[in-house]
């Protein structure tokens, strides 16, 4: 098997801030030709901070597509052209007012891979210094610091259902745990 489809026609559906739609027709391997529903998105990048006394900076802010508020790790939009290790530093500025050292990559988050194309690039650092943070104007958000103990019971037991926050928090404890941040 060659496990790959290929694209024989895009329809753009919608054209929005963030994301665009499109429905493609796809061929499989068979023959078998597919309709393909696609969101593209510029992708994100997270960034799981910590301080001194390894306590993880989390942001609370009401997600409207859930109807909730959620508690996760900082993070943002790419926009077109930025260098993803410069946004997720301003994210980290804009929505905890910290600035970091020693950073890690931790990789790339697919969060939903069946229908987008977005891609979260994740990070960790330790706290260097501390100051005022800067919201975007549509954004409401309070910072919380909690232990990375705890932060790993809360993954463990549902209570942050956000996925890069749940992948940060575990790659940032075993970091930890070996010696590396």
């Amino acid at each position: 098997m060659k496990l790959t489809e290929k694209t024989l026609e895009q329809q753009y559906l919608f054209h929005g801030r963030i994301i665009q739609v499109r429905l493609d027709k796809a061929e499989l391997e068979n023959g078998m030709v597919v309709n393909r529903e696609v969101v593209e998105h510029p992708g994100g990048v997270s960034v799981a901070a910590l301080t001194d006394k390894n306590e993880l900076l989390f942001v609370r802010q009401f997600r409207y597509p859930y109807g909730e508020t959620i508690l996760e790790l900082p993070a943002g939009k790419l926009e077109k052209g930025e260098d993803p290790f410069e946004a997720m530093k301003r994210e980290q500025q804009e929505e905890t007012g910290t600035t970091g050292k020693d950073y890690v990559f931790l990789g790339n988050l697919y969060p939903t891979p069946g229908y987008t194309n977005e891609i979260i690039r994740m990070w960790a650092c330790r706290v260097e210094s501390w100051g005022e943070q800067k919201p975007d104007d549509d954004e409401f958000i309070e910072v919380e610091c909690i232990p990375l103990d705890k932060a790993v019971e809360m993954v463990m037991e549902n209570q942050l259902p956000d996925a890069k926050t749940q992948i940060g928090v575990l790659k940032v404890a075993q970091l930890v745990k070996d010696g590396k941040l």
